[in-house]
């Protein structure tokens, strides 16, 4: 039954792009009051074919994107317990603002996003807070600083909430979130502050890509 669908699978293919190319290629001629080329459906039909190949790609690239993009953030983990849990005696212990990722894309005002944070020491307990991300740069001459929450429909929130023993990606899974720039604002740095109940906030500050 298995070899069977399989072999069905690209008779199927075919007669969809055939039938699509009938149909268009019916729609077509009673728009123009006229009879078609004998060759264009199957011009039409090679194009469907085409269309659906494209399509088919595209999905295959996003999830190998994806599927890169969750070894780069296991290999994230392994890094931060390293350095942090198992070498704790050569820096103080404590919450840690590992790295910020941050990558352009094809739109000259949209950037992806990564933070990671770790923690340096052997407690068990998990550490909590709060996350907060302020973008600094120039609007019309003027200083200006937004919030991560004005830009990322990922995180609409103004403090980001974060629990976690040794690490933790922001967002979730070693997964890329989106942030888009106004019109004419020229970004500069990214401040990434954390806060934990009971100690001083610890902050760290990124420049920004030279994507010019």
């Amino acid at each position: 039954m298995l070899l069977c669908l399989l072999l069905c699978l690209p008779l199927a293919f075919w007669l969809g792009g055939l039938w699509r190319g009938a149909v268009i290629s019916r729609d077509i001629s009673a728009e123009l009051g006229q009879p078609l080329p004998e060759d264009f459906e199957q011009r039409l039909m090679v194009l469907a074919s085409a269309e659906q190949v494209a399509r088919q790609v595209d999905e295959h690239n996003r999830q190998s994107i994806k599927s890169l993009e969750e070894q780069i953030f296991k290999l994230q983990q392994d890094l931060a317990f390293y350095k942090g849990v198992l070498a704790p005696g050569s820096r103080r212990d404590g919450l840690r603002i590992r790295s910020l990722e941050l990558q352009s894309t094809d739109a000259p005002r949209v950037f992806r996003y990564n933070i990671m944070l770790s923690r340096v020491g052997q407690e068990d307990a998990s550490v909590d807070g709060q996350l907060e991300v302020f973008i600094d740069g120039r609007q019309s001459g003027k200083k200006v600083r937004l919030e991560l929450a004005e830009l990322s429909s990922e995180h609409p929130q103004k403090a980001i909430p974060f629990e976690f023993k040794h690490f933790q990606a922001i967002p979730a899974t070693g997964r890329f979130a989106d942030l888009t720039l106004p019109e004419g604002f020229v970004a500069e740095k990214i401040v990434v502050r954390a806060t934990v109940k009971g100690q001083d906030p610890l902050e760290r500050t990124f420049n920004w890509l030279d994507v010019e």
